[in-house]
């Protein structure tokens, strides 16, 4: 215990006397996580900048404009004279997409052919050119479908009969979760604890490859070998790692469970699962984000290696967690790599939890995983120490 007392003090020292050491495990977490919030905090893409190419200059190809321009995600906001000039504000990115009505396009409805309408959109932006497709879908549906029920009235035809026969199977879709589609709950909740687990990775890489970078692990460690009468050996060590990692676990831990009420209740937004259950499994990601770090420092004895491999494994961590892209979709060897990353399994809790409403007994495996290899971790870390603690000789890289 003494230890633990003795590390956690002496760290505390460190970080006050070091503003930006501090900065890093104190308000940089809290700005990133803020930052990400605020680029989120929309919810939905509306008002997406959209061209227009109207060759028709007709009465109904008015109406298809102001249509589009009333969809929710779609804002016209210039109308070019050629496809020329659209393609260029393509490439500037000037609009996210072109709608080309052709021309003599109002002619051919009223004869009764089919007039095509051409939209041309980046699809290397996904989430745009998803967007975009669907409100421009549903801006010509609902056009052609009120074009043709209004011919079909006019030869007589009972509405009720119209409907039916244009659409004789209709499809119900029902979103079970996120029904709003809202990208704050789902993408920037993921977001959040993906830096966290970043910055909690590579604290810990810091705050023990400082020590050794330094040469300062003996006076850090406090005589961890046991050379003098009392003085613990390898529980020594590892309480003095335990006390160094507790203030960066409680700072990023504290932000994080501040980002997770943020973005739950302070926005409105009342999850139909356990929120404790999330935040209880967010302090195990940090304590074993921490832990890695440290374990990583340990091992190569070299800070900037242990920064390094940090950001290997944890900055990929949430292309690889099947957020956003499906984990069933990965080949066999990416798959094994996801799973074997802790951030896939938090995530996985976090979305059971915040958006399934799914019961506990489905995460307790999850928070179970979480402790052991926090256990496993602070082991390794902890044998890794004792063992460099031996050989002053291999201090001091960088």
């Amino acid at each position: 215990m003494n230890s633990i007392v003795n590390s956690f003090c002496r760290e505390a020292r460190r970080l006050a006397a070091d503003p930006w050491d501090l900065a890093m495990v104190t308000w940089v977490p809290l700005l990133g996580v803020a930052l990400l919030w605020w680029i989120f905090s929309a919810g939905l893409p509306r008002h997406l900048a959209v061209g227009v190419v109207d060759e028709d200059h007709s009465s109904l190809s008015r109406q298809l404009v102001r249509m589009l321009d009333a969809t929710p995600g779609v804002q016209i906001t210039q109308q070019f004279a050629n496809t020329g000039e659209a393609e260029r504000a393509l490439r500037n990115i000037e609009v996210y997409a072109v709608v080309t009505i052709p021309r003599d396009f109002a002619r051919t409805v009223k004869e009764g052919r089919t007039a095509q309408v051409t939209l041309l959109h980046n699809a290397q932006m996904g989430t745009h050119s998803g967007l975009l497709q669907r409100d421009v879908r549903a801006a010509v549906g609902t056009l052609s479908a009120g074009i043709e029920m209004a011919a079909r009235n006019k030869r007589g035809e009972a509405a009720r009969a119209v409907r039916v026969s244009m659409e004789p199977i209709h499809t119900q879709m029902v979103a079970l979760f996120n029904v709003s589609s809202n990208y704050e709950q789902f993408l920037g909740a993921a977001l959040i604890p993906a830096l966290l687990h970043i910055l909690a990775m590579t604290a810990g890489a810091w705050t023990v490859g400082r020590e050794l970078r330094d040469r300062s692990l003996g006076e850090w460690l406090g005589n961890a070998l046991g050379d003098a009468p009392g003085a613990g050996g390898p529980l020594h060590t590892a309480g003095s790692l335990i006390g160094k990692l507790a203030l960066p676990w409680a700072t990023l831990t504290l932000v994080g469970l501040l980002a997770l009420v943020g973005i739950t209740w302070g926005r409105g937004w009342h999850p139909p699962g356990n929120l404790a259950w999330v935040a209880g499994a967010l302090a195990l990601l940090m304590a074993v984000s921490l832990t890695a770090g440290a374990a990583l420092a340990a091992l190569t004895r070299s800070l900037r290696t242990a920064l390094s491999g940090a950001g290997f494994f944890a900055a990929p961590a949430f292309a690889f967690s099947g957020v956003a892209f499906p984990l069933s979709g990965m080949p066999a060897s990416a798959r094994a790599w996801a799973e074997a990353m802790p951030f896939t399994h938090y995530i996985r809790l976090q979305i059971e939890q915040l958006q399934m409403g799914a019961p506990l007994s489905t995460s307790v495996s999850t928070m179970g995983a979480l402790l052991v290899a926090t256990g496993v971790l602070g082991l390794v870390g902890t044998v890794g120490l004792h063992l460099a603690a031996r050989r002053p000789d291999t201090w001091g890289g960088r």
